[in-house]
């Protein structure tokens, strides 16, 4: 009788083994850039015991992703990129709600973040979009520097101009809504397609364009200014400039994926995420986002919001679900589709 007793606690412990390790494991996808990713990981497994397994994709590949995992979810977090993809995917039931008790420390815009999803993203940073030009590629080709959105239009800069797509970039279609905002639709539309004249490649990578200028692999690069900013503190000749018509901002979000198979880890992920002491720490990978927490002063460098004349930019009409596939259907059927 002691042996068999003995096997059923050994067979019911075998049996919780995997429900043990579940709560110590964690898929994160991560769509800022590489490094600060890498960080966030060797913080919380440092920090926690918590092994963190994490796939490092653009904020509109890994929207496709938990859509195309729906019914076997496989992440349990998603830490980062712009905004509206997160809100797309809790209005889509994609993502779980978590009141974070760290809610109460944030900035105002992040917790309208949660709000309007119902709880299910959260904002984690903020920044606004731009043009940077890499100064000796403008000279060497007689240019004049951009100060306007339209600027960029002008036939002088035909090739001379990078973006992402906005299918794959949460950036790049942060920059379609933001047009479509300051000059109307059917006047956006028309700026959209002027500039797909002067485009010489959409990137997959929101940060990408602005890689490729501080390189000297195209002169002009629509993209966010703390990516810009990044670019410039290491070294690489790079003007910012912040378009005089306004521009768009995103909200960095961060959400919990619906049926995650760690939940508890995940919640712990969250909690991590939003303290100050942890937002602080992206200053060491170049990472110049305005941080959501309160408590978090931005780095030095970082682009100072208040100074920027941004626009009021709609989250609840441009991070709907109906609103994007539209938008990015008009896109492909009337941009893309035109011939450069």
């Amino acid at each position: 009788m002691q042996r068999t007793g003995s096997f059923v606690l050994l067979a019911g412990l075998i049996a919780a083994a995997p429900a043990a390790l579940a709560a110590d494991k964690l898929t994160l996808y991560c769509s800022p850039q590489i490094e600060w990713c890498n960080l966030m990981v060797d913080a919380f497994q440092k920090e926690t015991g918590i092994a963190v397994s994490m796939t490092r994709k653009s904020s509109g590949e890994t929207f496709a992703q938990l859509k195309a995992e729906a019914r076997n979810p496989k992440g349990d977090v998603w830490w980062g990129g712009t905004g509206d993809p997160h809100l797309q995917a809790a209005e889509e039931g994609l993502t779980e709600e978590y009141r974070s008790p760290m809610l109460p420390e944030l900035h105002d815009w992040a917790r309208r973040q949660a709000e309007q999803s119902g709880y299910r993203t959260v904002g984690i940073y903020a920044g606004a979009l731009g043009i940077a030009y890499n100064p000796d590629l403008l000279t060497k080709n007689g240019l004049a520097a951009p100060a306007c959105w339209k600027d960029l239009t002008k036939p002088e800069y035909k090739g001379h101009v990078q973006m992402a797509n906005p299918n794959s970039s949460g950036t790049a279609y942060t920059t379609l809504a933001t047009i479509v905002q300051i000059f109307g639709e059917d006047p956006g539309f028309d700026l959209i397609k002027a500039l797909h004249v002067n485009i010489n490649q959409y990137t997959k990578s929101g940060s990408a364009p602005t890689k490729a200028a501080g390189r000297g692999e195209t002169t002009l690069a629509i993209a966010f200014m703390h990516d810009m900013v990044a670019q410039k503190v290491s070294g690489f000749p790079l003007e910012i400039v912040a378009p005089c018509e306004g521009t768009g901002y995103e909200i960095g979000s961060m959400s919990i994926v619906k049926g995650a198979r760690n939940p508890d880890s995940a919640r712990k992920f969250y909690d991590f995420a939003l303290r100050a002491d942890i937002q602080r720490m992206a200053e060491q990978v170049k990472a110049y986002q305005v941080p959501s927490n309160m408590k978090a002063e931005p780095p030095p460098q970082a682009p100072d919001l208040s100074k920027i004349k941004l626009i009021d930019y709609d989250f609840a009409k441009y991070g709907s679900s109906d609103e994007r596939k539209r938008l990015l259907s008009k896109w492909d059927n009337e941009v893309k589709a035109m011939a450069r």
